[in-house]
């Protein structure tokens, strides 16, 4: 089943907020500058790329001086409108460095379903993937209400994978804090055991997703799951792996027996880009 990731020609890469800060918040430029050469690399393979980041609230966090998370919607608005600006500077600094151009596109979950709405981001993602850019998403923190409020994206798990939909992927790779599904806690249980593939999300599988695993992080296994469930819904595979290192994306590409895969649907949507 992992010889098919190798054919994968449009693919979405999520990057969660701990694997591209440290982890009292502030991002991690060694990580960034990482990412961008790996993606740059990719792009620069072939393959059609689509970045979607976190970290801007942990960005704006660093700049205002918080000590912790705000709770206060208000607060996180605040943030995400200092942060945003911040990470994509940064972003455009460590992809320059690679001759990359990359566009920011902001979203929301209302865009996913109004059709004008949704049209006109297929066809901005459209526009920016045939010329050769690398489009960087996020939500759109600063204008988010109950989006926001609720993290209902889960750090931005759900949104990769409505992405990865609109722009026809073939592939939908989730980086974070953890290397994939295991069958138990793995930081309460020495003997949990990696899941390599899940073919069915099923209730069983659904019992072994935890709770967020880290501060920095909004997103848990079970906001994983439920991308996973949506995007091999739409004819998408998915990876859940370790954000440590964006080299290891070569190897997942590789084929590769690396963190958890789970097969799509048999029946494959109609891809938007040729």
């Amino acid at each position: 089943m992992r010889e098919k990731i190798k054919d994968a020609q449009t693919i979405v890469v999520k990057m969660g907020t701990t694997s591209v800060t440290h982890p009292n918040g502030t991002l991690d430029f060694k990580k960034l500058d990482n990412l961008a050469r790996v993606l740059t690399d990719l792009e620069n393979s072939g393959k059609r790329m689509v970045l979607v980041s976190s970290g801007a609230i942990g960005a704006g966090m660093n700049r205002m001086n918080m000590k912790e998370r705000p709770k206060e919607l208000r607060e996180k608005q605040a943030a995400a409108s200092v942060g945003q600006g911040l990470l994509m500077q940064i972003y455009h600094k460590f992809f320059d460095e690679y001759n990359q151009t990359v566009g920011q596109i902001l979203l929301t979950k209302d865009v996913f379903k109004h059709s004008i709405k949704r049209n006109n981001a297929m066809n901005t993602f459209s526009a920016l993937i045939e010329r050769g850019i690398i489009p960087i998403v996020n939500e759109n923190d600063c204008i988010a209400t109950d989006e926001i409020l609720e993290e209902c994206f889960g750090d931005n798990d759900i949104l990769s994978a409505m992405t990865a939909d609109i722009v026809g992927a073939d592939l939908l790779i989730i980086l974070s804090d953890v290397a994939g599904l295991y069958d138990a806690n793995p930081s309460l249980n020495e003997d949990a055991r990696l899941i390599k593939t899940v073919t069915t999300i099923d209730r069983n599988i659904m019992k072994t997703a935890g709770s967020a695993g880290s501060c920095q992080g909004t997103g848990g296994m079970v906001t994983k799951l439920k991308a996973a469930k949506h995007a091999t819904a739409c004819g998408i595979d998915m990876v859940i792996a370790s954000g440590e290192l964006s080299n290891i994306l070569y190897e997942i590409l590789a084929g590769k027996e690396i963190g958890t895969v789970f097969i799509s649907d048999s029946v494959k949507k109609n891809k938007m880009i040729g």
